[in-house]
């Protein structure tokens, strides 16, 4: 009877604790569940306190959820727990059960209780894969002996405290899921459109808010067509319908061809799409991501004039300046760096005018780097030296396969010029069917590239260069009048070197130091006799000629000095014909003497070169220009080489054209 009566008491006393724990915690949930829960577990096992905690197992310490102690609670308790009974509960998993003298047994126990306990009872609490989340556990200032009953009651609070635990880490992953799940869908690139059974908009995110322009919260409820319009709706509806057919097997596909959205408010444009099906709640939703094949293209485009720019750039790095600056003090040059610098700040077309060798694209440059422009490209064309056949291709750029031998797509000069400067040196070159379409780019901004059919347009400051007499050429029919006014807003004239005094003593001086550095010799001043010849000599090449004349004195100077009189013709005068050598000038020219008179010293220049136009030694080295300069010149003059005769020596000759004289 007595074992029955005892029986019959724990009963109770376990159903009374039971009734404690759904009394105390069925309205509450999280941190007053466990405030409840440690209050009615003291109470039911009656000990002075009990606490649970949550386990930090990186940094090894334990902090209170909730703590009741006597006769109210205790916050922010937190300890490490190493050297405590709790660090066996939470490392070997396992209940811990005191009964008795625990500072005796825990001598260096860090944790300081406001009283004085000497009995304890912990248990581990375990979340997924048996990992540590927290301990529950109850302390007395009394001994607690081992019961059956006490156990059995305290494991039942610990398994409440346990599923409680678990549900806040549950709900704590799952915010955090949906938290990740929403940055994830905000931050994509491609914009994604969600959509019930009835193609009602359920969701837009931030993409697709941007690419519609229209935020979520106005589109929601709305049907698709308000985004993509009558015609892509329709595809869509067709599109779900095959989803549906599919069955579960077969959630997504690829739209083929992709959708040509047409939003209520806003700008057409074709997509590269996708679509896919999904259930909640029993419910079917479908979920459409979009790219605009606009904003990949703008990209690809930008990519090219990227690298195209690049590619430019570091081949005008690799090219030798010639010299480094402009050097000289003359009346005439302080004019042309004047007008440098009124023009510089304009967006003024400007046309500069001279003679070969006057440094021509040195004033280009410095117009530009002065200019608002000098942060972005300045790109240079030297419209002699292009093939007519390729002109328009590399002016203006072509698309894939527009002729033979175009098999990608290519940037012309003035799309990577865009928001800077072009230089078109030579201009006087240009085939009369190009000079229209300059002019439109000038007049207008825009252009076509050779083969294609979309209009481009460009932001362009153009500084064109010549050495021929534009105007004239104009009056003649051989460069279009309209270019030539458009081209001559800021007209400027680079005086040539013969005209700028002594500034050629001082040119000599900056080019030879410089070239004696490249060339690895000593630099050598110049001697009297070289500031004699120096000012003596013509110089119909001007500066290119001089850098020349001054790198064939380094070279053959072997003893510091330069002796340009040895490397200088000996006349002191240009080339010319043998005529002309023999005879003073007794007469002025007219335009057609001098132009008869350039012709025929080119000939006798390319008679001595045998033919020869490139190269030391060739025609062009001899008149003192470049090659290109040279052939261009024998294009304009109607000097043909391949039209040879034989001389009184058997030499060969460069034949003339008919206005040859």
């Amino acid at each position: 009877m007595a074992a029955e009566q005892q029986a019959g008491a724990r009963r109770v006393d376990e159903d009374v604790a039971l009734r404690a724990i759904l009394e105390g915690t069925a309205s509450t949930t999280g941190r007053e569940f466990f405030r409840a829960l440690v209050q009615s577990l003291a109470v039911a096992l009656d000990t002075r306190g009990a606490w649970l905690t949550e386990y930090d197992e990186q940094a090894g310490r334990l902090r209170s959820l909730a703590f009741w102690l006597g006769d109210r609670f205790i916050d922010s308790f937190e300890y490490a727990v190493e050297g405590t009974p709790c660090e066996t509960v939470v490392r070997e998993r396992r209940l811990v059960h005191l009964p008795d003298r625990i500072l005796d047994l825990y001598p260096s126990n860090p944790v300081e209780f406001p009283e004085r306990v000497v009995s304890y009872l912990g248990v581990p609490l375990l979340g997924a894969e048996e990992r540590i989340l927290g301990h529950l556990s109850v302390v007395d200032v009394r001994p607690m002996p081992e019961e059956k009953r006490l156990f059995t009651v305290f494991r039942l609070f610990a398994t409440r405290a346990m599923a409680e635990m678990r549900r806040l880490r549950l709900e704590e992953d799952l915010r955090e899921r949906q938290e990740k799940l929403s940055q994830l869908v905000d931050s994509a690139m491609d914009a994604i459109v969600e959509m019930d059974a009835e193609l009602r908009i359920t969701m837009l995110n931030a993409s697709a808010e941007k690419l519609f322009t229209c935020s979520c919260a106005r589109a929601r409820g709305g049907d698709a067509e308000l985004l993509l319009g009558p015609a892509a709706k329709q595809r869509l509806e067709a599109l779900v319908q095959e989803l549906r057919r599919r069955g579960p097997g077969g959630r997504s596909l690829w739209i083929p061809g992709g959708l040509a959205a047409a939003p209520a408010e806003g700008t057409p444009f074709p997509a590269e799409a996708s679509l896919s099906q999904y259930e909640a709640g029993g419910r079917p939703f479908y979920t459409l991501i979009l790219r605009s094949v606009n904003d990949r293209l703008q990209a690809e485009q930008t990519i090219r004039t990227l690298s195209a720019t690049t590619e430019y750039l570091q081949e005008q790095i690799a090219q030798e300046r010639g010299f480094e600056g402009v050097v000289g003090r003359s009346p005439s040059l302080a004019a042309a760096l004047r007008a440098v610098a009124q023009v510089a700040e304009t967006s003024a077309t400007v046309l500069i005018t001279g003679e070969t060798g006057t440094g021509k694209e040195l004033f280009a440059r410095a117009i530009h780097e002065r200019s608002p422009r000098r942060d972005r490209p300045l790109v240079t064309v030297n419209c002699a030296a292009i093939p007519a056949t390729l002109m328009e291709s590399e002016f203006f750029g072509h698309e894939r396969g527009a002729f033979t031998g175009a098999t990608q797509r290519r940037e012309g000069r003035f799309a990577l010029a865009n928001g800077g400067t072009i230089f078109l040196d030579e201009v006087g070159e240009l085939p009369l069917d190009l000079q229209s379409k300059l002019l439109r780019v000038l007049q207008e901004g825009e252009f076509e590239p050779v083969g294609g059919s979309r209009t481009r347009r460009v932001d362009v400051r153009v500084i064109a260069a010549t050495n021929r007499d534009l105007e004239a050429a104009a009056r003649t029919g051989t460069f279009r009048a309209d270019l030539y006014y458009r081209l001559g807003v800021f007209p400027l004239r680079l005086p040539p070197l013969r005209e700028r005094g002594d500034d050629v003593v001082l040119l000599a001086e900056v080019i030879s130091a410089k070239l004696a550095r490249s060339l690895g010799r000593p630099a050598c001043p110049l001697a009297p006799s070289d500031v004699s010849a120096l000012r003596a000599y013509d110089w119909p090449g001007n500066v290119r000629e001089l850098r020349n004349v001054l790198e064939r004195a380094l070279i053959t100077s072997h003893d510091g000095h330069l002796r340009l009189e040895r490397v200088l013709p000996s006349t002191g005068q240009a080339l010319a014909p043998q005529a002309e050598l023999r005879r003073p000038l007794t007469q002025i020219l007219s335009k057609g003497g001098l132009r008869r008179l350039e012709r025929e010293n080119m000939v006798l220049a390319l008679e001595r070169a045998n033919g020869r136009v490139g190269g030391r030694g060739g025609a062009a080295d001899l008149v003192g220009v470049s090659p290109s300069t040279f052939k261009s010149r024998m294009k304009a003059l109607g000097i043909r080489r391949a039209v040879m005769s034989a001389g009184r020596d058997g030499a060969p000759q460069a034949g003339m054209g008919e206005d040859g004289g």
